[in-house]
């Protein structure tokens, strides 16, 4: 199809489909719709990026919106305005020729404004027989009328998307201080831990932030640096718990052993300790499993283990414990084994150790065994799963991959 031109004083122009399309539908206004034209600019500032205008164009509308001789855009009052290019010069500060109507192309491209243009190319109106003005020819601002409901909505987006990167950056700055705060109080209360390690794991996190982020960035650090402040949180109430249980341990048998005031050989026989053999053990006190560490966290530290779940994906910790079923299999782990396991560090975090021993396989020979030592150590309250998950999210968290 033939292009379509129009006269302009700056020569002939193409029209595009995109302008054709904005003359259509602005030839569809409701004749009893009308707009506030400074209340539609404030929306259109606010929706630049989505309208697709830069501030220099907003600047060159707020002059054309000047010349409206009404706040409200409407067609009783006329869509037309007509200043000359020396006109609009003056009203943005000397904005030279060039750069006006290149500007002034960019509102048509956009979609804000339409021209309307006389057989010689000139911008002027018509007076009718009453003295008002009649015919106009200059630049309709009838798609402001059209397009206000969309404008506002975009407008709205904006906003809210701000007020979500503000809401995110908040969160960060909270969560970044109670991390800083509870590796400060680790450390200071010399409590047992790879505190150096993840005050450095934190500075890598923190630092990995731009100066501007977007709020995907803020998004995906803000889960890393929640799941990481979850893992202290886990890592101090274990170490807490821990000291806690030894401490009453010693306690009570102190008052076991002072609260005997009989001699063995006062006890009656039937209880009395054959001579030659060995006391059996003394049942171990049981200790309730610890909680599980954040599931974001464990796929980010074991993202091998994914392909195994229903699917081809873990969402929840049904489908990590069922990948850590075929996964045992795979290892060589026999059932008894990961039953313990369970048992004694519970169903979440004995999953949790089969992912990480996948994820560490080239490094273990012997899977069973080692998860055998791992639930005796877990028993004995000397195995924490934190500094291992700690290990692989270095190696496989965002730090490491964009290294």
């Amino acid at each position: 199809m033939e292009p379509q031109y129009v006269s302009t004083p700056f020569g002939r122009r193409s029209m595009t489909l995109g302008m054709l399309a904005s003359q259509e539908n602005a030839s569809k206004v409701d004749p009893d719709a009308s707009v506030d034209k400074w209340k539609i600019f404030r929306s259109l500032c606010e929706a630049k990026e989505l309208v697709g205008v830069s501030d220099r164009a907003l600047a060159v509308l707020n002059a054309l919106l000047t010349f409206y001789p009404k706040n409200e855009i409407a067609e009783a009052n006329g869509f037309v305005v007509f200043p000359s290019n020396e006109q609009l010069s003056l009203r943005t500060h000397g904005m030279a020729g060039t750069t006006l109507r290149r500007n002034l192309a960019m509102l048509v491209e956009a979609g804000l404004i339409i021209r309307r243009d006389s057989p010689n190319g000139k911008r002027f109106a018509r007076r009718n027989g009453e003295g008002g003005l009649g015919e106009a020819f200059g630049f309709s601002l009838a798609p402001l009328v059209v397009r206000a409901r969309e404008i506002e909505a975009q407008a709205a987006e904006v906003l809210a998307g701000k007020l979500e990167w503000k809401r995110l950056r908040e969160r960060l700055t909270l969560c970044r201080r109670d991390i800083a705060k509870l590796i400060e109080i680790a450390l200071e209360e010399e409590i047992a831990g790879e505190w150096i390690e993840m005050q450095k794991h934190f500075n890598l996190l923190s630092a990995s932030l731009p100066r501007r982020p977007s709020t995907a960035e803020m998004e995906n650090l803000l889960a890393d640096l929640e799941a990481f402040r979850e893992l202290i949180v886990k890592t101090l109430e274990l170490k807490t718990k821990t000291e806690k249980t030894d401490a009453n341990d010693i306690q009570n048998g102190r008052h076991i052993h002072n609260s005997n005031p009989y001699p063995s050989s006062e006890l009656e026989p039937s209880f009395e300790t054959k001579q030659g053999a060995k006391p059996e053990d003394e049942p171990r006190p049981w200790r309730e499993p610890p909680k599980s560490f954040p599931l974001a966290m464990v796929l980010q530290a074991c993202p091998e283990v994914v392909a195994y779940g229903p699917g081809g994906r873990i969402d929840n910790w049904r489908d990590l414990m069922a990948a850590a079923v075929i996964v045992r299999s795979t290892l060589g782990v026999s059932p008894s084994a990961y039953q313990v396991a369970c048992e004694v560090m519970g169903p979440e975090n004995a999953a949790t150790v089969i992912a990480c021993i996948l994820e560490r396989g080239g490094h273990i020979n012997s899977a069973g065994g080692y998860l055998r030592d791992l639930t005796r150590r877990a028993e004995r309250g000397e195995f924490s799963l934190g500094p291992m998950l700690m290990a692989l999210m270095r190696a496989n968290g965002p730090i490491a991959k964009t290294g």
